[in-house]
């Protein structure tokens, strides 16, 4: 069996070969992944392991905190900030794990766009085809291990952060329920919808990520058996617009499983969605929450650039009142209690992750309409499980010649019970 230090460094060498033209990581920690390879290792050898995580190797967004340097988001920004003081709570959790911690991995500036650029170290190409986007804003995290950089990535996901790039990589990417996760450390951008979650190649990956950031026991997922299983398909407005290819293989899904003996049946949410909409017109949650996040610079102007993708709804969202603000919030409560009652009479939704295949880099830059309407889509279906707190993975979809999800989702609270679902969904679609 490879040693976890010769795996390291055949990523490492990989890295390095490229490195003029690296778009995917920022900061690689070389030297302290080796240690941590080395110590790994060692512990193999004498018999002695931290859990399911030790020597595996795993990639950080570059919005947590690693101690003695400055976090950036991103950004240019905040490069003169002074250091952090300890590492963020979930890095500290991985390393006690054994986890061997690679690099920070490039992502949107600030975590506020989904199409994965970034003016500053460059789009990552995508792991299918680096012409193509990566999806955000957890863009290299999603390329580090469609690649095989990274054995794990964690990402933050606000709207869909972690799912999009999982679904354009062909990966797994789970979102926790808000809070599950501590975000001490992590650079916010919604305090309201931020979750940290893992993006992997399998469910139990995932599972095995989540459950050591949570600080719950990494047990194996218990079997679910998908007979048993009632499962939603929110038709409407989340399905207007998908590509022929990506509702092909969705509908091949859901015919597998419903093979199984599982009943899929519609569930309309649609006028909770219009309810949503109507609610964060003036300003979205993520963007007003961004705003105040960001307010000193927004107010004072920026000292370096910064994506006018950014700047430009967080400067809109700057002016909205505090009076909109409490209104949205309080409206957002008894939204998320509404869409509690219509999930109650299923175990999870079922829908495309987002309803494309990843276009290219090149069509994103040349038109800027395309750029907006694109990320609109990107967003769509995955900042369901965000706006209404639930939590959602994403899996690879059998049947496309791009990489495309699909995506479960579950009931505030009810991660593990979907990571055993999914895990069985996986297996069933030969994951």
């Amino acid at each position: 069996m490879q040693s976890v230090r010769d795996r390291l460094e055949t990523i490492l060498s990989r890295l390095a070969s490229r490195s003029a033209d690296e778009r995917v990581y920022t900061k690689l920690y070389a030297a302290a992944a080796r240690a941590a390879a080395d110590a790994s290792d060692a512990r193999l050898k004498a018999g002695v392991s931290l859990g399911p995580l030790d020597g595996r190797i795993v990639s950080i967004k570059d919005l947590f905190d690693v101690a003695g340097e400055p976090t950036t988001a991103g950004s240019l920004i905040f490069a003169g900030t002074a250091p952090a003081t300890r590492d963020a709570a979930i890095v500290a959790r991985l390393r006690q794990a054994g986890a061997v911690i690679v690099g920070k991995t490039n992502m949107t500036e600030f975590a506020f766009t989904a199409i994965g650029d970034n003016l500053h170290h460059g789009t990552p190409g995508n792991a299918a085809d680096a012409s193509l986007i990566p999806g955000g804003s957890s863009s290299g995290a999603g390329v580090a291990v469609g690649e095989g950089t990274s054995d794990i990535s964690i990402g933050s996901d606000t709207g869909g952060s972690v799912r999009i790039p999982a679904s354009l990589n062909g990966i797994v990417g789970f979102k926790p329920t808000a809070g599950r996760v501590p975000l001490t450390g992590a650079f916010p951008l919604s305090m309201t919808l931020d979750s940290i979650g893992p993006l992997a190649r399998s469910v139990a990956d995932c599972a095995m990520a989540d459950a050591i950031m949570a600080a719950d026991e990494p047990a194996a997922l218990q079997p679910v058996p998908l007979a048993t299983l009632r499962i939603g398909i929110p038709r409407g407005v989340l399905f207007d617009e998908t590509q022929a290819e990506v509702a092909r293989a969705f509908e091949a899904c859901v015919d597998s499983i419903r093979q199984t003996g599982a009943r899929a049946t519609d569930v309309s949410i649609d006028d909770l969605i219009a309810e949503m909409r109507a609610a964060t017109k003036r300003g979205t949650i993520a963007s007003m929450e961004g705003a105040e996040v960001h307010a000193d610079w927004l107010a004072d102007g920026a000292s370096v650039p910064v994506d006018p993708h950014v700047t430009g709804p967080l400067s809109r969202a700057l002016a909205v009142p505090a009076s909109t603000y409490i209104r949205t919030i309080r409206r957002r409560g008894e939204l998320v209690a509404a869409m509690a009652g219509r999930l109650d009479v299923v175990d999870v939704l079922a829908l495309p992750t987002v309803p494309m295949v990843a276009p290219s880099i090149a069509a994103m830059a040349a038109d800027e309409a395309f750029r907006d309407r694109t990320e609109g889509l990107l967003l769509r279906n995955t900042q369901v499980a965000n706006q209404f707190d639930l939590c959602a993975i994403s899996l690879p979809m059998p049947g496309t010649k791009l990489p495309a999800g699909l995506m479960l989702v579950g009931r505030h609270g009810d991660d593990r019970r979907l990571l055993a679902i999914a895990a069985a969904v996986e297996a069933l679609l030969g994951g």
